[in-house]
């Protein structure tokens, strides 16, 4: 069979280099099973009220954005009002706060950021009285 020179070599260092790697990280985290545990459960919770936001804004036809990978959805403000406009809405009709996109710089207007860092029942509550008030 063709063998290329040091093709072998490559492969046995690749495979020293892996086992090394795996051994660290398993002497790193043993013993730290319940905070590693709890970390993943916290993540697992935020991604779930992520998708609760996004899914919910989407479903009432309102335009949004990220809230994938990052515990923040930005939604487009309704037609006619600024993003501060929108924060004074939200805030005095549907008591929901959240962050005026103009508050990232100029292109940030016309948008408005909300995060997923609240307990879930007050997520999924904030998205049904802006559904309520702005959903199609």
């Amino acid at each position: 069979p063709l063998t290329i020179a040091g093709k072998h070599d490559r492969e046995a260092e690749q495979d020293r280099v892996k086992a090394l790697a795996q051994e660290r990280l398993a002497t790193q985290f043993e013993g730290r099973e319940k905070e590693i545990s709890a970390a993943f459960r916290s993540l697992t919770k935020k991604l779930v009220r992520e998708r609760i936001i996004r899914d919910g804004l989407k479903s009432a036809g309102i335009t949004c954005y990220g809230g994938v990978d990052a515990p923040y959805i930005w939604l487009k403000t309704p037609e006619g009002l600024t993003s501060w406009d929108f924060f004074d809405k939200l805030l005095t009709e549907c008591y929901v706060v959240g962050t005026p996109g103009s508050g990232f710089g100029p292109s940030g207007e016309g948008y408005f950021r909300l995060s997923a860092f609240g307990d879930k029942e007050n997520v999924v509550e904030a998205v049904e009285r802006i559904k309520k008030k702005w959903g199609k």
